[in-house]
């Protein structure tokens, strides 16, 4: 784990390369993700079939070898341990709760002309919804992913997730079965985002592709945008945490463990004004890793992708992590609200000590599908929004275009467009 201070000499260049943390290099997987996507967009079903023997290690030959019934999904949902069914239910509600009240409403008026105009929100037909299932199964995902595409209004949502082996996780077929799934299939990886993107004799087109996945999954999403609308390019899963000497510090350690488990590239980054503080964090990692059962994928995110910054001041605490840009942001002071007018570029806010990023995961009820690698300068959380899309409304009156006509006309003519400017001209002589 990287010791820096922002004191030092060199501190500059290797902060920059910490910015710099999730600069994906697509070039490597690039051949291998365009042949996917091109074998399933002209070979359909055939191809995808082939891809997921290679791929997924069984061998479907037809579209029930890749649907996931709904049957399996209720009946999974009734073998819950029933406190597991309560917490997914409870996670559900929360998350729903939040998202409802996000969602855009349409919105006229009426200018000083008389010119009616505004905005109509209108859900996508039928969204995807990519769920990884590699190092570990994720069925907060699929709550995260579906409940806002529900809220929107989607009439149809599609589900694709890996299925080694032909098995999917119990857990993510009981929460398919909460979220009302009807369509799921057995696909993985640029497979999956190929097949929804352009559809197969099985898997309908969508219009809308959204969660995360590897690089492979990222870069086809990348690859398909434009034949379809995505919600972001997400890298690795980071925690960024500024904390002073009122925060516990094995609480600190244990949270930047929580993204340090995630995956060998995720990243994990404290920015304290107390060296003290910093140096018994890090004693508290180093116990800490020990005890989990994901220590061998902790340890090399820590070695590799971890950082702990002891800054001049908070001031310079709060510069550095805008300029890190982080997926996760806590904020583990007595007085954590006092910066949110600060914090310019974040994911998702996690304020105070008893906020842990966690808790976002799975039911404080905001998407804990974040920009991440720095993109949370320009990219927001997953949402309601993701899932439509806006019309703009416009009904000028006989007194708008009387009023308005001729500055219009100008600009038609100065753009030499004589269709353009004679569409004006003949209302008003009429």
């Amino acid at each position: 784990m990287k010791f820096l201070h922002s004191t030092d000499s060199d501190f500059r260049a290797k902060f920059t390369q910490l910015v710099k943390r999730s600069d994906m290099d697509m070039s490597g997987v690039l051949p291998v993700v365009s042949q996917i996507i091109d074998e399933v967009k002209n070979g359909g079903d055939e191809a995808l079939f082939a891809q997921i023997a290679k791929f997924d290690k069984f061998s479907p030959t037809s579209k029930n070898d890749l649907m996931i019934g709904v049957g399996e999904m209720s009946s999974a949902y009734d073998n819950l341990d029933n406190s597991l069914r309560l917490a997914l239910n409870l996670a559900y509600e929360r998350i729903k709760s939040y998202h409802e009240r996000s969602k855009p409403a349409n919105w006229t008026f009426k200018d000083d002309h008389g010119i009616l105009l505004g905005a109509k929100y209108t859900p996508v037909d039928r969204a995807g919804l990519y769920i990884p299932g590699g190092k570990a199964a994720y069925p907060s995902s699929l709550l995260m992913n579906a409940v806002p595409a529900i809220v929107a209004g989607v009439k149809e949502i599609v589900v694709c997730t890996p299925a080694i082996g032909g098995k999917v996780n119990p857990l993510l077929l009981a929460a398919m079965h909460l979220c009302g799934i009807k369509t799921a299939f057995k696909i993985g990886g640029a497979s999956a985002i190929a097949a929804m993107a352009y559809g197969t004799q099985s898997v309908p087109k969508v219009d809308v592709i959204t969660g995360p996945g590897n690089i492979y999954v990222a870069t086809a999403k990348k690859l398909v945008y434009g034949e379809v609308n995505i919600d972001m390019i997400a890298g690795p899963s980071e925690i960024g945490i500024i904390a002073d000497e009122s925060a516990d510090a094995r609480h600190v350690a244990i949270d930047l463990l929580s993204q340090a488990e995630h995956d060998e590239l995720a990243s994990s980054f404290l920015i304290t004004p107390v060296e003290a503080f910093g140096r018994q964090v890090q004693r508290y990692v180093e116990d800490e890793l020990k005890t989990l059962k994901r220590e061998p994928i902790a340890s090399v995110s820590m070695r590799n992708k971890a950082a702990i910054i002891i800054a001049k001041d908070m001031k310079e605490c709060v510069e550095l992590m805008n300029e890190l840009a982080v997926e996760h942001l806590e904020i583990a002071t007595n007085d954590a609200l006092s910066y949110l007018d600060e914090i310019k570029h974040a994911g998702a806010i996690f304020f105070g000590h008893f906020t842990p990023e966690a808790m976002g995961d799975y039911l404080a009820g905001p998407n804990h599908t974040l920009p991440t690698g720095g993109s949370a300068r320009f990219y927001s959380p997953l949402g309601v929004e993701n899932f439509m899309k806006r019309s703009s409304i416009i009904s000028v009156s006989r007194k708008g275009i009387k009023e308005l006509g001729k500055a219009c006309m100008q600009l038609a003519e100065a753009e030499g467009l004589g269709a353009h400017e004679r569409s004006i001209r003949v209302r008003l002589n009429d």
